[in-house]
């Protein structure tokens, strides 16, 4: 097998990896930055989960160049209902690219009733502005 098809089978084995981890767990996350219609790499993102009156985290990852967490529930554990919360820390990726924002980070409360369903949430950003909705 030639080096270059050894590195294409390499790739396609790694990507077949990642969407089953992704196909397996059931919250996933994605970022797209509206001033220029990329994803945003390098966004810290954590999940919370409410507990009586406090948030607990339970999970923490980092968008990769796609803009992408696929695997952002914990693995080893079935997911509950009940309601979570996602917060992207946006601030700190406009402080590397030293631009302004409004909005440092972007809490994102969703309640889940489903547990066998998965959850995708989506933010598209911008330094002033922000939306988001529940993907699939």
């Amino acid at each position: 097998m030639t080096y270059l098809k050894k590195i294409t089978a390499a790739l396609a084995f790694a990507s077949l990896s990642g969407m089953a981890l992704a196909a397996a767990n059931p919250l996933s996350v994605h970022i797209l930055d509206l001033q220029n219609g990329q994803p945003t790499a390098g966004v810290t993102v954590t999940l919370e989960q409410k507990m009586d009156n406090d948030w607990k985290q339970l999970s923490s990852g980092v968008t990769n160049a796609q803009g992408r967490i696929a695997a952002m529930y914990p693995v080893d554990a079935p997911m509950q209902a009940g309601d979570y919360r996602i917060v992207f820390k946006t601030g700190e990726h406009y402080a590397r690219l030293k631009q302004e924002t409004f909005f440092p980070e972007i809490p994102v409360q969703f309640h889940v009733e489903k547990t066998d369903q998965h959850y995708h949430i989506p933010l598209l950003l911008s330094p002033f502005g922000f939306s988001t909705y529940r993907g699939n």
